[in-house]
């Protein structure tokens, strides 16, 4: 399995709306949503539900962060392959966490320095629900089933 390449980035900053201010006028980003205090920014001619999430340091209830990376999120191409990414990253033991996130299906991973990464895939857009459940617990055997293991992420799609 390889992957389609960096989907997106996360970013621990200090005030999501001026990082937004910033990447807005620097390189041209669009908000495009927004989750509690986080900000979500895309390029106008991406494909993507957000291409850089901003996420405030200050943690919301939780203990502070060190502003920097949060993670980069890694697409691949079908759910089979994030089934089997799934199986032979928890077997390394660098799988942490998952989630439905609606717009994708996510895998949570460290490597061996302890940086996060993920692995996703993401809903292509027709059939993307936008009113589904976000945030969920994953069930990788139940989107098999409704969309096929081999149906292609948005990513591979749209290439």
């Amino acid at each position: 399995m390889a992957t389609l390449g960096i989907r997106h980035a996360v970013l621990w900053v200090s005030d999501p709306e001026a990082s937004a201010r910033f990447y807005s006028q620097a390189l041209g980003l669009e908000i495009v949503n927004r989750y509690g205090t986080a900000v979500f920014m895309a390029s106008p001619s991406s494909n993507t539900d957000h291409d850089l999430g901003l996420f405030d340091a200050a943690g919301e209830g939780a203990p502070a962060r060190h502003v920097g990376l949060y993670h980069l999120a890694w697409e691949i191409v079908t759910l089979a392959e994030l089934a089997e990414a799934k199986t032979r990253l928890g077997e390394m033991g660098a799988l942490v966490g998952e989630n439905n996130h609606g717009t994708s299906r996510s895998l949570y991973c460290h490597d061996p320095d302890g940086i996060e990464f993920e692995v996703m895939w993401e809903v292509p857009l027709e059939l993307y629900e936008p009113d589904a459940p976000r945030n969920i617990p994953l069930d990788l055997e139940a989107d098999m089933a409704r969309w096929g293991a081999d149906r292609l992420s948005r990513g591979a799609t749209a290439a």
